[in-house]
């Protein structure tokens, strides 16, 4: 199946970039271009993408208010969001607003790629360095600033067993999948799936909200 995206940024040349990189590689293809949020909620509608490359910083409509105007359409796209992280608030603006990924804009072509792929099949894409990032934000703030998971996430964490809430307390630590499995001496498969049945019993849109779920839980120490 071929992966439609949708690239938006204020940047021509970025954009360029992008198209160049995605028409070398099969199974995904460029559908659309929008160089303002205004654009791109507009463009998500007749285009209908997989995944909407998302810059956050743009004139007018910016990329939070646009990425909170697709996810809550309805739609089938999900919205990997483009940032330096020079300010973390609109980090956690675009988690509100129902981003399922974060890339950082100079990070390897090939990771982009990798990163557009994870997403496009459901998952989310949150590098484990930038999750440490957030918890680490997170415990120097007050609750009321954090940002919150899905309302319909449950707590506390009812129906998580012993095990899940060891893999969940290592996905509040920033861990990926394969990192859970090494710390757990367990196969990646069996991590992948722990983390799965987390997403269904937390009711949690993507890996991020694990996080806010297991720091809000209690099972994350807060950097000191």
């Amino acid at each position: 199946m071929t992966i439609r995206v949708l690239l938006v940024d204020d940047q021509p040349l970025v954009r360029a970039g992008l198209r160049v990189l995605i028409a070398d590689v099969p199974d995904m293809a460029v559908v659309g271009e929008a160089g303002t949020g205004t654009e791109a909620v507009r463009l998500a509608r007749e285009v209908l993408p997989d995944v909407v490359l998302m810059d956050l910083r743009m004139p007018g409509t910016d990329g939070i208010q646009a990425t909170r105007t697709i996810t809550d359409s309805g739609g089938p796209a999900r919205v990997l969001v483009l940032t330096t992280f020079d300010d973390d608030e609109h980090v956690h603006a675009a988690l509100r607003a129902g981003a399922s990924g974060f890339l950082v804009k100079d990070m390897a072509l090939e990771d982009i790629l990798g990163a557009i792929r994870v997403v496009a099949a459901g998952d989310a894409l949150i590098a484990p360095g930038v999750t440490r990032r957030l918890i680490a934000e997170f415990s120097r703030r007050p609750p009321a600033s954090m940002p919150r998971p899905p309302a319909s996430m449950p707590r506390p964490l009812a129906g998580v067993t012993d095990r899940e809430r060891e893999v969940l307390t290592l996905v509040g630590r920033g861990l990926s999948n394969a990192e859970i499995a090494a710390e757990l001496v367990i196969s990646a498969a069996t991590a992948k799936a722990h983390v799965a049945r987390l997403f269904s019993k937390l009711g949690a849109r993507d890996r991020v909200h694990l996080v806010i779920a297991a720091y809000e839980a209690g099972l994350v120490t807060p950097p000191r």
